[in-house]
């Protein structure tokens, strides 16, 4: 921004366009309130003439009376004035800013999930509260600027210049010296907030992975490394803060310097005529009002300089957010979704992140109404296709379709409403339980949330909640068990009645008895519905109609359970390491794995001479990682 004055222009531009042009009519009723407040100081000024002329100098008796009233009915008519000005101002700054925040959301919602790994929370919450906030506050300081302040200052100008112009211009002798240091002190104070913002938003991120991963924090004693880490950003804060401070409190003054050397001139050169008898003590004084006013209004004038470079340092961060478009969207002409049960179907899928492949030519099928789980070891690329069918990301190369129609040729609200997804973190909001579970919804009856509870396991906890339904879950669901949580997100996806199903490790974190109470949830839910499960632990999905197994973002190969095992090869791997490390009969489920593949291949099992952990092991070493 090579010219700050332009961008400066651009910026209310901006600002008037997008948000406060459609409070236009309670903006001119508030400049209105504001012009009467500052014509009010005019007034009493030039009634400072009649009041040492009349009054104190001639000693007019009845004169007093209309002086008073007049002055007393200038008080009355400037409080009125001031109260409604600033309630229509408070109303329009909060609406504004209102709009402001909900658009953000929405915008920041609407991005993909790049966007959202480069912008953690803390830095999102920033820009959504505090950024807003400074530019609320500009509102009321421009808007009383331009409405009181310019209005006070030109009328009691005009005061002055009906008294002596000569006056007034020797008052404004110190003009010139404000100039050229005013205009570097804005930049200044610009490239100052800039920074406080940036910290801020830092501060913020901090904050927020502090307290979701509190529980971390204490087990591995790093209370004294976040709050180094917290100190450290805020002695940032805090020095950009008191910089921009400075730079803004200078152009305030600024004009108190010009104030001061104006005040000289005219005591020197209008004491002077008075002394004389040219001028009566009422004119001057009369003048001297005039201009002791006028220098208020010139200083807050100065101070929304500096007020405007602090927010529009913030209007620059909002507005970057809202010019940022997701490279995920709806096609122009989306095709309609596919009706009843579809079948999901990858051909030959590329993806890479970067530099990294992460699908290598993937394809697969999940057959319509049955389940179809994914194995593999950590990333094999598993969790990249759920990504792929919700379309939280696209393929560079391949084919994804949902019952026959490419998930990219749908809109995304109709490609989404064809999934429910349970994963091993239920993401629940500091609601109570009913909320959790509705998200909104109106449309269900207490019938058809009695029967969705019951299906998900929720009834077999809900009488130990205090207050049933309406009881708060607290923060991300902290008062409610793993298991509980689960139960309640696999009622969300019961109450959705979707067509697809994906569960991601949804089971994963249980204890075993919390294990059975979901899996047979997760089971009722299945019915129907085209599934597919992502679980490293095989015993979940033994009985599913499918598996596939994945290695290196390709798959490897697919069967049944017993088909797997018959064959050999990484799932039977997996398999007899995972009964082989937490099983309690570890040595006879292992020797029957490779009895299994011994019979299914009709020749010897390799490493028969030593079926010990040692030879497996190096197995799947050399099947997983090459080596």
């Amino acid at each position: 921004m090579s010219n700050p004055n332009d961008s400066s222009v651009h910026l209310l531009g901006w600002l008037w366009r997008k948000y406060l042009h459609k409070h236009l009519w309670l903006l001119l009723a508030a400049l209105g309130f504001m012009a009467l407040e500052g014509s009010m100081l005019g007034a009493l000024s030039w009634m400072m003439g009649p009041m040492f002329d009349q009054v104190f100098v001639a000693g007019d008796h009845g004169a007093i009376w209309w002086v008073g009233g007049a002055i007393l009915t200038i008080f009355i008519v400037r409080a009125l004035a001031s109260v409604g000005q600033k309630v229509l101002l408070a109303l329009i700054s909060q609406r504004s800013a209102a709009d402001m925040r909900t658009e953000l959301l929405d915008h920041m919602m609407e991005q993909d999930s790049a966007f959202h790994q480069t912008h953690p929370p803390g830095f999102l919450i920033q820009r959504v509260q505090a950024d807003v906030e400074a530019v609320g506050q500009v509102w009321n300081a421009i808007i009383t600027g331009a409405g009181r302040d310019l209005v006070s200052l030109i009328i009691l100008m005009g005061v002055a210049l009906s008294v002596d112009w000569q006056w007034t211009l020797v008052a404004c002798i110190g003009t010139p010296i404000m100039v050229l240091p005013s205009a570097i002190v804005q930049k200044f104070v610009r490239r100052r907030a800039r920074e406080a913002r940036d910290s801020g938003a830092k501060l913020a991120t901090r904050l927020d992975e502090v307290f979701h991963g509190i529980i971390p924090v204490k087990l591995n004693r790093l209370e004294g490394y976040q709050s180094k880490r917290y100190r450290d950003l805020t002695g940032d804060l805090v020095r950009a803060e008191v910089k921009a401070k400075l730079g803004a409190a200078s152009i305030p003054g600024l004009i108190d310097i010009m104030a001061g050397l104006g005040f000289l001139g005219v005591l020197v050169f209008g004491g002077a005529e008075i002394i004389a008898g040219e001028k009566t003590i009422g004119e001057f004084m009369s003048f001297f009002t005039a201009i002791g006013f006028a220098f208020e209004p010139l200083r807050r004038l100065g101070s929304v300089t500096g007020i405007w470079q602090n927010a529009a340092a913030a209007i620059e961060r909002i507005k970057e957010l809202l010019d940022t478009q997701p490279s995920l969207t709806s096609p122009a002409l989306p095709k309609p979704a596919p009706k009843g049960t579809p079948e999901i179907r990858l051909e030959n899928v590329h993806l890479s992140y970067g530099d990294t492949k992460v699908l290598n030519g993937a394809t697969l099928l999940a057959p319509a109404g049955k389940t179809t789980a994914l194995v593999g070891a950590s990333g094999a690329g598993k969790s990249t296709v759920f990504n792929l069918l919700t379309r939280l990301v696209d393929p560079q190369m391949g084919k994804v379709l949902i019952g026959g129609t490419q998930a990219r040729d749908l809109s995304l609200p109709d490609l989404r409403g064809l999934f429910s997804v349970v994963s091993q973190d239920a993401a629940l909001f500091d609601e109570t339980l009913r909320e959790n579970i509705l998200l909104g919804r109106t449309d269900v009856t207490e019938d058809q949330l009695a029967k969705v509870l019951t299906a998900a396991h929720v009834q077999d906890f809900l009488p130990k909640l205090a207050s049933g339904l309406d009881t708060p879950v607290g923060p991300r669901g902290s008062a409610l068990s793993g298991g509980q949580r689960q139960r309640v997100a696999i009622a969300r996806a019961l109450l959705r009645n979707t067509p697809v199903l994906l569960l991601d490790e949804a089971t994963s974190a249980l204890d075993a008895q919390s294990e059975q109470v979901v899996q047979e949830a997760l089971d009722q839910l299945a019915r129907g519905r085209t599934t597919l499960v992502i679980a490293h632990r095989l015993s979940t999905v033994r009985n599913a109609d499918k598996i596939v197994v994945m290695d290196k973002g390709r798959v490897v190969d697919e069967g049944t359970h017993d088909d797997l095992l018959a064959r050999g090869g990484i799932y039977a791997d997996l398999h007899a390491l995972q009964f082989k490390t937490d099983g309690p009969t570890a040595d006879s489920l292992a020797q029957a794995a490779q009895d299994q593949r011994r019979k299914g291949n009709g020749k010897a099992a390799r490493g028969s001479g030593d079926p010990g952990e040692t030879s497996l092991l190096s197995r799947i070493s050399r099947r997983l990682f090459g080596r």
